[in-house]
């Protein structure tokens, strides 16, 4: 599930290679099921073609009736609260065709009454030069956000604190029967070399009536000096009604149906339901009982650990069956059928920690990167050292009370390559039966590729 332009990137950026001398690493450890589940909040997932060299339709919740591709239209109204999430790659098709791609997203009140959408979150960036991919060690402290690499990684980081970038304006209002845009953004790549440039955009919204929305691809106007302008509200108006899918397309996936050989799962270019899962995770034998004597998560024993899944997915749920990836509510024949990597979508975990046993423990809390598969045997595999290929990158917030008993709100960017065990987010020392509460909170950044695992790890005692 790498994007094209970290991929590319990665390719001219590093020299070949001798082959991987990687170990495989069997960690005998229990996995389990992440308790709670994603909420209904639509998501409009641009995510396919993701690279844009024929302008078009990339998504359109429009109805079919009147425009000239009636297929590129789902038909699916959006209302209250929901997320805008596109990511799109420019690439010069020639040396000589350096024309700068814009993404345009659309919205429309179909309504008989003035409506007003809410901006409650956004962020736009691109690689380059917003969010260049760069080398970033495993762990870094980020309180500020000026610590990412990519674009994916920045604009999760910025939706995570709660911002709306300033070229976002608080509302906008549509009358009945008009348009208007949200976005009209570039992804330049005349003086990039290669010329290769990305955009990932995330937006979180609420209308105040059911609306339609489109994001479009258009190449800029060009002018009799040698100068661009953006396309008007005019040319996106007339692309939607005239214009077919945006190309070229990406490969079909693989029917969910497929059990066996190689699976593809494809881009996603649809209506998703679920924007955040809120898991309160605390012993499994208690899930059912209400009393809050009985919420708790106890340590695993002194050298021990258990782990729950983090966006597990068809043939990666890690042996706990569950696959948390978002449904799709409306997509196109040729694009994903769920929103594999559940990218853009915020991960609210809280572990209410307890020592029960009659001794202090120290606990440490982990994200991980193990091998994907389904059915794990004995344990999860890690490589030593972790392949090269980048499979997370992006900010973590944990939250807790330190052993001084003073809160702490500390933002971690992370970086882990394939099959890396990851260093503790928090370590805690917890007396004979005390408790305590840390939250871990994260949106899944694109450009990254699951499963991953948050691993709870009780140290042993020296």
């Amino acid at each position: 599930m790498f994007s094209l332009i970290s991929s590319l990137i990665l390719a001219q950026a590093t020299p070949e290679l001798p082959k991987s001398t990687s170990q495989e690493i069997l960690v005998p450890q229990v996995m389990r099921s992440l308790p709670g589940q994603l909420d209904s909040v639509l998501v409009f997932n641009s995510n396919s073609p993701e690279l844009v060299q024929a302008e078009g339709i990339l998504l359109s919740t429009f109805p079919p009736q009147g425009k000239a591709s009636p297929t590129a239209h789902l038909h699916t109204p959006l209302k209250g609260r929901f997320d805008v999430f596109a990511h799109h790659i420019a690439k010069a098709k020639t040396p000589n065709d350096l024309r700068t791609l814009y993404l345009g997203i659309l919205l429309h009140n179909p309504g008989s009454e003035t409506l007003t959408v809410d901006i409650l979150q956004a962020a736009s960036y691109l690689s380059q030069p917003d969010a260049p991919f760069v080398d970033l060690p495993t762990s870094v402290e980020n309180p500020l956000g000026t610590v990412f690499a990519g674009p994916g990684s920045r604009a999760t980081d910025e939706v995570l604190r709660g911002r709306r970038q300033t070229d976002f304006p608080a509302q906008i209002v549509i009358s009945p029967g008009e348009s208007q845009l949200l976005l009209n953004l570039p992804i330049p790549v005349r003086t990039l070399n290669p010329p290769l440039n990305g955009r990932s955009t995330l937006i979180r919204l609420r209308s105040s009536a059911p609306l339609y929305a489109a994001s479009l691809a258009k190449f800029a106007t060009q002018n009799a000096d040698g100068s661009e302008s953006p396309p008007t509200l005019d040319a996106w108006q007339t692309l939607l009604k005239t214009g077919a899918l945006a190309g070229p397309r990406d490969r079909v996936p693989t029917p969910p149906e497929q059990t066996k050989g190689q699976i593809i799962y494809g881009r996603v270019a649809g209506v998703s339901q679920g924007s955040q899962w809120t898991a309160q995770i605390i012993d499994p034998a208690h899930t059912r009982d209400s009393t809050l004597d009985n919420w708790f998560l106890s340590l695993p024993q002194p050298g021990q650990a258990f782990s729950y899944g983090l966006s597990t997915l068809l043939r990666g749920t890690l042996g706990t069956g569950q696959i948390q990836t978002a449904q799709m509510v409306a997509r196109y024949p040729d694009t994903a059928y769920q929103a594999h990597g559940n990218y853009a979508i915020e991960y609210n975990l809280t572990l209410p920690l307890q020592n029960t046993t009659d001794h202090a423990q120290t606990v440490a809390i982990a994200l991980e990167t193990p091998l994907k598969e389904d059915n794990p045997q004995k344990g999860l595999r890690f490589l030593q050292p972790p392949a090269k290929q980048v499979f997370f990158r992006g900010t973590v917030r944990i939250r807790y009370n330190d052993d001084q008993g003073l809160p702490q709100t500390r933002y971690l960017h992370l970086v882990q390559r394939r099959g890396q065990q990851g260093e503790p987010l928090v370590v805690l020392k917890l007396a004979k039966g005390d408790r305590r509460l840390v939250q871990v909170d994260f949106l899944y950044p694109p450009d990254s590729t699951p499963p991953q695992i948050l691993t709870v790890r009780t140290l042993q005692q020296q």
